[in-house]
């Protein structure tokens, strides 16, 4: 059974304040946002458009694809857009007629969505026409994945796929019991070198054979605790972030570390709870965590560098690294930049009212972001006068 990440905190929460507080409606109250006096940034949007419906009702796994060539973003209305990243315009719009759930993942001449009623959708890069589509067990909530020969896809059963690349044909799978409750979530599968790493819903993260789907090794993250199903929830959601010193990998069940990508063994680890993501720069590793608060730890040891509170409650998006700064959304739609050295609020904007769940995507000098109702928006920064 799979759990809205909504309903699962409210009913934690319900649990942890049973018959000690009898306003629990007031302990989980989005924090309320203070104008900056003085904002040490000015955030300017150099464009923004529709691009469908976004996510409509559901909770996705659609984020924004930014290449050379195109800004690659779908929506559960089933279209899939190639955007000119200079102003937003069409370069193509392709109608699947399929309830796109999670993706696009550009790979190579291809463009990969995962939908509700469990299909993989490959479409050529440069015009959107489709190439194939392949049906497995269930609901494909995590972006596919590719390299080579080879499309990475999980699903929400706990399954995952090796499709070919050239027709979607199946080439392997790989099976591990779900959790009797899980957050309804899905990290996206990793691919470096010649494996895929996945996190799974039961703390484990797992080290695949790219080619076979073979085991490589696997690794407690974190271990069910507790005697409530709630308490026991190991779910690894967030994305894993590869940085030169390693995997980060970060669970619900209260875990985040740095992990030995060859051997699955763990550098560090320590106490944070997170759904939503991670983002790096050459010193630390930035997580937002399940109350809305944004951390900062060293990269090599773990230890907390700052916490920052301000956005408490406010359902935040993985961070972004961009300009030297810090950028996360919250689902009120409102952008939010930190200083990285103490963990300061510098600037604020808002690209429309609808929550931002996936990571802002950085390249060069701009910052674009997707919200849930299918807003797309590119950002510069410059300083404030």
């Amino acid at each position: 059974m799979r759990l809205s990440r909504a309903v699962a905190l409210a009913l934690a929460l319900s649990t942890l304040a049973l018959g000690a507080c009898s306003s629990k409606g007031k302990l989980r109250q989005p924090t309320k946002l203070v104008e900056l006096a003085k904002p040490e940034l000015r955030p300017v949007e150099i464009w923004s458009r529709s691009a469908g419906n976004g996510g409509g009702k559901f909770f996705t796994g659609l984020r924004l694809s930014k290449e050379a060539d195109g800004i690659f973003v779908a929506a559960v209305d089933g279209s899939v857009y190639a955007l000119n990243p200079a102003n937003g315009g069409t370069i193509w719009r392709t109608a699947t007629k399929a309830r796109v759930i999670s993706g696009p993942t550009v790979a190579d001449d291809k463009i990969y969505v995962g939908t509700l009623d469990g299909e993989t959708i490959a479409l050529q890069r440069a015009t959107g026409k489709e190439l194939w589509r392949t049906r497995v067990n269930s609901e494909v909530l995590a972006a596919p994945v590719a390299s080579g020969d080879v499309v990475v896809v999980r699903s929400v059963d706990g399954r995952e796929f090796g499709l070919s690349s050239k027709d979607g044909e199946r080439l392997w799978n790989f099976d591990r019991t779900e959790p009797n409750l899980t957050l309804r979530g899905l990290s996206e599968p990793l691919i470096l070198g010649g494996r895929v790493y996945s996190g799974m819903d039961n703390g484990k993260l797992v080290a695949l054979n790219l080619n076979d789907g073979q085991v490589a090794w696997e690794q407690n993250i974190s271990v069910a605790a507790g005697r409530s199903e709630l308490a026991r929830l190991t779910d690894i959601d967030a994305d894993l972030l590869s940085a030169p010193a390693g995997l980060f990998v970060v669970t619900y069940a209260n875990d985040i570390a740095l992990v030995d990508p060859l051997s699955g063994e763990s550098r560090w680890r320590r106490s944070i709870k997170s759904y939503s993501g991670m983002a790096t720069d050459d010193k630390n590793v930035y997580v937002t965590d399940d109350e809305g608060l944004l951390w900062a730890l060293d990269a090599e040891t773990g230890a907390a560098v700052w916490k920052q509170e301000a956005l408490k409650y406010r359902h935040l998006s993985a961070p972004a690294v961009f300009g030297g700064y810090i950028v996360v959304g919250d689902f009120q739609g409102y952008l939010h930049w930190f200083e990285p050295k103490d963990g300061r609020l510098v600037a604020r904007t808002r690209a429309g009212s609808a929550p931002i769940a996936s990571a802002p995507v950085v390249d060069g000098k701009r910052l674009y972001v997707t919200s849930q109702s299918g807003l797309v928006a590119a950002y510069e920064a410059q300083a404030a006068k």
